[in-house]
């Protein structure tokens, strides 16, 4: 005889709105505390919304796609009185028990209360043989992941989460290797994916038509961590002057110890790359540079420099939902595994869009690899808060000058952004060929 409503709730961080990305019930449904709803998109993450209640689906309020602000109610459930009161919904599904299902505090409906039963839970075989679960296949297509093509690792040729990471991660460094023909018309519009988890992509919409009738332009709404992204980096590069120092680094020592870390059995469960040896590297060059690791600060009474002296090490991650930068907290403190660990579970939270807000804040310094996609250097945006972001370039066989003769080694470029204010270009410059020594000598790590 009642409903009770379910507003957005405030989920930290000092954000005031989110976007309803996808609803996981339907009215009718049946669900238990803490079934997850639906999935919303705020400034920092993608967060799975759990239900406050046990009871029955009432009606959807927002449509997906919808930004609201906080405390608008999103999504209604019917006690159990009111919902024997209303005519029964078609697609409602029956408790698998039997019993009643009821809103917590309405009293009991004689009965345990009962979920309804996703296909999520189990693995499927497509028509071409893939065995992965739901949740892995959404995942590949939000990655663009062939499936067919994925080498299986899990139990009776499973697809597993990682097996779709590690294809992804190969097959970046591969993206736009065909090019195409260009097309007979000067724009054309590309429907998007509704799977797609980014509101980006979701977004696009044709809005402007051509005088022949044609949808010839199409607009991308900004929101979301686009949002965020953008006013971030028009911040920074207003405010900050950036300066930007680099140096080409034979780093095929590294490219030696990173092949006998992968043999290591002490890595046998551990993705290693050069990144690991990267930030090694930073976190070591810090030391000797404190200030690239400080912080502009103003204040009312004028302008202060906060040096920390620890690093929480942000990693830029491009996603499906646009740029992340999360850290690791107090990875000054952490061991070559230890390290190698929390690179892995960054990267593979990250690109699943289930970073949380925490992990995004309070970095210190960024490291961002453009290597993987081929860049050799860049100029990167500093990102607010910090003082210094450095950028590693692909790494790739040339000819090198070593004891007076060419010889063909592994090459790669360092380049990092600072702000002035903070360091000048004497610490950069020391800071950048610290980083640079270790890619070339690791063994300056063991001290």
């Amino acid at each position: 005889m009642s409903t009770q409503n379910f507003p957005l709730p405030d989920v930290g961080e000092g954000l005031t709105e989110a976007e309803i990305v996808a609803w996981k019930v339907a009215p009718g449904d049946t669900v238990a505390i803490n079934d997850v709803i639906c999935e919303i998109e705020t400034a920092k993450s993608l967060v799975e919304l759990p239900s406050p209640h046990a009871g029955v689906v009432g009606e959807l309020l927002v449509e997906e796609g919808a930004t609201v602000e906080v405390g608008t109610p999103i999504i209604t459930f019917v006690t159990e009185e009111a919902a024997a009161a209303a005519p029964a919904a078609p697609a409602a599904p029956a408790a698998d028990d039997g019993g009643g299902s009821v809103l917590v505090g309405y009293g009991s409906g004689g009965g345990a209360t009962s979920r309804r039963k996703r296909p999520a839970e189990r693995p499927v075989r497509s028509s071409v043989g893939v065995i992965a679960k739901p949740p892995i296949r959404k995942l590949a297509r939000d990655l663009g992941v062939d499936l067919t093509a994925v080498t299986p690792t899990g139990a009776d040729g499973e697809v597993t989460r990682d097996d779709v990471m590690k294809h992804a991660s190969q097959a970046s460094v591969f993206r736009n290797i065909e090019t195409p023909e260009w097309g007979s018309v000067r724009e054309e519009t590309v429907p998007a994916p509704q799977s797609a988890p980014s509101g980006l992509a979701r977004g696009l919409t044709v809005t402007r038509p051509s005088a022949a009738g044609d949808d010839r332009t199409e607009s991308i709404p900004v929101k979301g961590v686009r949002k965020a992204t953008s006013s971030a980096m028009v911040q920074s590069a207003y405010s900050a002057p950036h300066v930007t120092v680099w140096k080409e680094v034979d780093a095929t020592r590294t490219m030696e110890l990173v092949k006998r870390l992968k043999a290591s059995p002490d890595y046998a469960d551990i993705k290693v790359s050069p990144l690991l040896l990267m930030a090694r590297a930073v976190i070591w060059a810090v030391r000797r540079t404190p200030m690239v690791n400080a912080a502009w600060i103003d204040t009312e009474a004028g302008a202060e420099i906060a040096v920390r002296h620890y690093v929480n090490l942000g990693i830029a991650a491009a996603t499906p939902r646009g740029l992340l930068v999360p850290n690791i907290k107090d990875a000054q403190d952490l061991s070559m595994k230890e390290l190698a660990r929390a690179l892995n579970r960054l990267t593979l939270t990250a690109r699943e869009g289930k970073t949380p807000p925490a992990d995004q804040q309070g970095g210190t310094i960024t490291i961002t690899n453009i290597g993987v996609f081929g860049m050799d250097a860049g100029t990167p945006i500093i990102n607010p808060g910090e003082a210094g972001i450095v950028a590693m370039g692909t790494i790739s066989q040339k000819p090198w000058v070593v004891d007076g003769e060419v010889r063909p080694r592994w090459v790669t470029t360092v380049a990092g952004s600072f702000d002035h204010r903070v360091i000048d270009g004497d610490g950069m410059s020391r800071f950048v060929a610290d980083v640079a020594s270790v890619l070339e000598e690791p063994a300056l790590l063991v001290d």
